[in-house]
Parts: C-alpha cells; sequence; structure tokens
C-alpha cells in the first residue's frame, strides 16, 4: 500500500469515528482538518468532492462486510447459519460500535456521479462483490421461487438496520438477533429451517466480548 492510500485509510478512518452516532452524513471534508490534524489541501487531493468522501465511507463498509464474510466462510460450513451469523454481526457491529449506517445514503446514483472515477469505481467493484457472496449463499441455501429472494432480502436488511439504529437498540438483547433471524428465515423462502435459539444469540454475544477482549 502506498504512502498516499496509507493516508487515505487513515482519513477514512477518521471520518467514521467522527460519524459515531450521526443519524445523518453531515461530515464534510472541512470537519477533517481539525479531527485528522492534515492540511486541506490534502484532504481535498484525496477528496476532491463532498461525494468523494461519502463514498469513500461506503467503500470502507462494504470492505469490512467482505472481509467478515471470508471469516464466516471458515467458521460457519452451513450456508443458512453463515447467512444468519453475518448479518446479525454486521447489526451487532453498528449498534455496538455506534457505526453511521451508511445504508442510509448509500448506494445513491446521484452520489456516485458526483463521484470521481477511482472512488465510484472502487465503490462498483466492492458492491458487486458483496452482492455475488449474497446471492451465492441464498442460493446455496436453496432457492424458493416466487420471488428475488436476494432483493426481497437486501431490502428488509437496509430497512431494518437503519430502524434498529433509529430505535438505539441494545447491542446485547439475544432477542433482537433472534427476531432478526426470524424474519430473514421467512423472506428466504426457508421458513422450515430451524433458526439459532435465543440462548444460541448469547452464546454467541459472549464469543463477540471475548474476542475483543482478547
Amino acid at each position: 500500500m502506498s504512502n498516499w492510500e496509507q493516508r487515505g485509510q487513515y482519513l477514512v478512518e477518521v471520518a467514521q469515528r467522527c460519524l459515531k452516532g450521526h443519524k445523518s452524513f453531515d461530515l464534510c471534508r472541512s470537519h477533517l482538518v481539525k479531527a485528522s490534524q492534515i492540511s486541506k489541501g490534502t484532504i481535498y487531493n484525496h477528496f476532491p468532492s463532498e461525494a468523494d468522501l461519502i463514498v469513500a465511507v461506503a467503500v470502507d463498509d462494504l470492505q469490512m462486510c467482505l472481509a467478515q464474510a471470508q471469516l464466516d466462510e471458515q467458521r460457519y460450513s452451513n450456508p443458512f447459519l453463515r447467512f444468519l451469523y453475518h448479518h446479525c454481526w454486521r447489526l451487532h457491529h453498528v449498534l455496538s460500535q455506534q457505526k453511521f449506517v451508511i445504508q442510509r445514503v448509500m448506494p445513491n446514483e446521484d452520489i456516485l456521479n458526483a463521484a470521481g472515477d477511482y472512488y465510484r469505481d472502487q465503490f462498483n467493484h466492492h458492491y458487486q462483490q458483496y452482492k455475488q457472496w449474497l446471492a451465492a449463499t441464498i442460493a446455496e441455501i436453496g432457492l424458493v421461487e416466487g420471488f428475488d429472494r436476494h432483493e426481497l432480502v437486501s431490502q428488509y436488511l437496509r430497512g431494518a438496520i437503519i430502524n434498529c439504529d433509529d430505535d438505539n437498540k441494545s447491542a446485547d438483547d439475544p432477542q433482537l438477533y433472534h427476531q432478526y433471524s426470524y424474519a430473514i428465515t421467512h423472506l428466504l423462502g426457508h421458513s422450515d429451517k430451524r433458526i439459532p435459539t435465543k440462548a444460541h444469540f448469547s452464546q454467541w454475544l459472549q464469543q463477540l466480548q471475548g474476542s475483543k477482549a482478547a
């Protein structure tokens, strides 16, 4: 990774910290000057427009999701459990870290068109990769005819994560993930499958806390 890429990654990390707990993307490039202690000229060189900053944060989120997907491939041989725990992890990460929910603003064609080629291409590449992983996992679980399951589930996940953030749901509530998994399972068309119990999610939450403490 070049020095330019490292600095850009650092600025995105600063942006993510500045956005913690926010319900709208109210961060501007100028805000990063004080927060990062990097000159305005350098920041504007990395993000030529406000749209570039938004898209760069979205790319960072997608990279995180893809990295977690790789871990989940190793942890869960059962694609159904892999899918459920992956999305429960995403929800937990947002709530426990008070992370800005980038799904509030992305994907958005107007923002992408306003961004430069570099960040637009980065977003489209990672977005397609993640969509393909989700679609492949759903196919592995078993496609159920009648609806576009990928679209149905994706729309639910986007709305649910925003609503949970708006309602300030507790990240440590096993019931939340049990209900979340129940809804996902029905939208997948696999209501016959047994989802993890609240006891399973309690154990899962303990494991997450243990891995953070390690």
